[in-house]
């Protein structure tokens, strides 16, 4: 590779993701440009298998990232279409903050991570890629998971297939 077509070496190794173009230029996102039903408006309307839904509440439900930044990387939605953390009542954010302990505890039975990253990016400006529909993150963490591969290979490595995580979370839950 290089970084002028002119065959100078850039440094980087490559793992190709093509699936994440789509992604990149609107595909499941509800942007201003398209006018696609917001996705954590949708999955709920899918079986679990197929929506990669971990576990439903009643306020709000739990499902795996499509584009994690480690395995087991989950999002709590909640049902209702509601952007932004003061849009909930006290019973919907308690569900989140609930389901996102219970994830805690589930994700360490499955995967023995050595921490988390929990996180909620509110409005668009702040890193949102769903911005319309409020979602906590869920991110495990291991020692070495920031290794020489993303360090030094500028490369991140998935090492399971969601449908694994998921059936594997889904059961533990």
């Amino acid at each position: 590779m290089s970084i002028d077509g002119l065959g100078i070496p850039d440094g980087w190794a490559r793992l190709w993701a093509p699936h994440r173009l789509a992604y990149l230029r609107g595909e499941n996102r509800p942007l201003a440009d398209n006018e696609i039903e917001c996705p954590f408006c949708r999955i709920p309307q899918l079986s679990d298998s197929d929506g990669l839904i971990v576990h439903r509440g009643k306020n709000a439900f739990v499902v795996m990232n499509l584009y994690p930044y480690n395995p087991g990387h989950l999002l709590i939605c909640a049902n209702r279409h509601v952007a932004d953390l003061t849009d909930l009542d006290s019973e919907e954010r308690n569900e989140i903050a609930e389901l996102t302990a219970h994830a805690m505890v589930t994700i360490r039975k499955v995967s023995s991570p050595a921490g988390f990253n929990l996180g909620m990016n509110q409005g668009a400006i702040s890193g949102a890629g769903v911005a319309e529909h409020i979602h906590q993150h869920v991110v495990p963490r291991w020692s070495g998971d920031a290794n020489f591969m993303p360090i030094i290979g500028r490369t991140k490595v998935l090492a399971q297939l969601l449908t694994l995580t998921r059936d594997e979370i889904a059961a533990a839950w």
